[in-house]
């Protein structure tokens, strides 16, 4: 039944996508990532209670998490309008499905498997260290996004596809 609702809401978030031509600037790209991280953690932590490691992450890139999920909010209401509350919760939702389908997959070995990304984490200096490490995870986004500029005229071109789904480091 989980699949099933996933399923809908990627399906509902790729259509809105499709219809109204919506790109993401590499600032709304890289909270993304990092929200996609966030969650992957959130969802480790609850199943492998390393709460210690998780509080530690919070603390240390407060300022960082708390600026990205502005950034995320914002694009949600600049892409979704009134709508933006109900697909921002849905597309948090979708991120820790997808988390837990993975972590269930994995079994016995979804805890020693990632216990090390809590060590690459927490290594990390700064905020762009965060969004560097973020944007080439493989747990990441449900959703393709396609990465825009902005022209001097204040209007979004295409310039590249980014899709964040990455491999295995």
């Amino acid at each position: 039944m989980r699949t099933l609702i996933s399923g809908l809401v990627v399906a509902g978030l790729l259509t809105s996508h499709a219809a109204g031509a919506v790109c993401v600037s590499p600032s709304d790209r890289d909270a993304l990532d990092v929200a996609a991280l966030k969650t992957q953690l959130m969802v480790q932590t609850l199943t492998c209670k390393n709460d210690t490691e998780y509080n530690a992450f919070i603390t240390k890139f407060k300022n960082e998490l708390n600026s990205d999920e502005r950034t995320t909010s914002n694009y949600f209401s600049r892409t979704y309008g009134r709508n933006s509350q109900k697909r921002h919760d849905e597309y948090v939702t979708l991120l820790a499905n997808a988390n837990a389908d993975a972590s269930q997959k994995d079994g016995s070995r979804f805890c020693p498997h990632n216990e090390q990304v809590f060590k690459e984490v927490l290594a990390l200096k700064n905020g762009s260290e965060l969004s560097e490490y973020a944007a080439g995870r493989t747990a990441g986004q449900p959703v393709s996004y396609q990465t825009c500029e902005a022209t001097p005229a204040h209007t979004t071109r295409a310039s590249t596809t980014h899709t964040t789904t990455r491999h295995k480091k």
